[in-house]
């Protein structure tokens, strides 16, 4: 039996059968560039220039951009007619205000960067040397190796640009794979801050929860969330807070407790965050009506001094209440984990 093709980019089909239209440069060779310096090589433009520093950035390079010479940012910016800043957000203007002073900024020359911090403005110092200055933050995480050309499409990316050159910057993020969003200057570190919130704070929660789980004796962690992980981002995608679960939204301030006892017990660094996060999901609960009111102040007590709070409803120091009619998918013959 043949193997399967190998899934293509969606420009890679067209790409072969058009001529290159733009010189393209990357400077900073992290897991960004390279890839989307990739992707529009598959649309049909041309890599000319790399700049990378450490070792990993030069096989990373050379992995994603084959024969494509390794040279200073000045020498990329005197090569490319586009350029990718694609470096840390803090190093940013202390490079765009390098490369300006020492004439390195071409007029006419397309200079992007994927800061999702930045919109257009920290590109001004170029600008007044001539550059079109573009911010198209790719709003996805990366590996550094070929599955990220791939995981771009589809892949929305956060689009800055001046009026005048909008439809370029769209047409660019088409030409990789991705979907333009405009985001306005003024808000790109909120549309930023949402970002990193979603997706780094995930990882977090996400390596908590496995190192837990082993603790518990868990042999495969990793198997036993994807399914429980997988359906409650879906969920929560689909219908917002009408998706919380579980003891915090039922008001199960015992549950809460004894979850807050364990983690003193075998992860202290974990107890912030999980107050944090009890208390940011006790709070939307109780606005969507999805958390009793009778049940909330003992649980609120619980969330502000990580033990038992006063006496609600049930037993007290439990947590228990009356809450066992038949079929309640939430009630005590099965608590819901999700």
């Amino acid at each position: 039996m043949n193997a399967p093709p190998e899934p293509r980019h969606p420009q890679a089909d067209r790409a072969e059968d058009r001529p290159a239209r733009l010189t393209v440069g990357v400077v900073g060779a992290g897991r960004v560039g390279p890839a989307l310096a990739a992707a529009l090589q598959l649309a049909g433009h041309r890599p000319v220039a790399v700049s990378a520093v450490s070792d990993a950035s030069r096989r990373r390079a050379a992995d994603l951009l084959p024969d494509v010479p390794v040279v200073e940012p000045a020498e990329v910016l005197a090569r490319a007619d586009l350029v990718l800043l694609t470096v840390p957000d803090d190093a940013l203007p202390g490079l765009v205000e390098g490369l300006a002073e020492t004439g390195a900024v071409r007029p006419g020359q397309l200079l992007v960067h994927t800061s999702g911090r930045y919109g257009v403005r920290v590109l001004d110092p170029a600008r007044r040397a001539g550059a079109l200055p573009l911010a198209l933050h790719p709003a996805m995480t990366f590996t550094g190796t070929s599955v990220d050309v791939q995981r771009l499409a589809g892949c929305s990316f956060g689009v800055t640009a001046p009026q005048e050159l909008r439809l370029a910057a769209e047409a660019l993020v088409i030409e990789m794979g991705g979907e333009p969003e405009w985001i306005a200057e003024q808000n790109r570190p909120l549309y930023h801050a949402a970002l990193a919130l979603g997706a780094n704070h995930l990882v977090t929660l996400v390596a908590q929860a496995m190192e837990l789980l082993r603790s518990a004796g868990v042999a495969a962690p990793d198997r036993m969330l994807g399914p429980l992980l997988g359906a409650a981002l879906d969920n929560a995608l689909r219908s917002g807070d009408a998706a919380l679960t579980g003891p915090v939204a039922r008001g199960d301030a015992g549950t809460v407790a004894a979850h807050v006892a364990e983690l003193h017990k075998h992860a202290p660094g974990t107890v912030a965050g999980y107050l944090a996060m009890a208390r940011a999901t006790a709070d939307r609960a109780l606005a969507h009506g999805l958390l009793k009111p009778e049940l909330a102040e003992d649980l609120l007590g619980v969330l502000a001094t990580g033990t038992r709070g006063t006496s609600g409803p049930g037993t007290p120091g439990t947590g228990a209440r009356d809450d066992s009619s038949e079929g309640d998918p939430d009630g005590p013959e099965g608590e819901d984990l999700r």
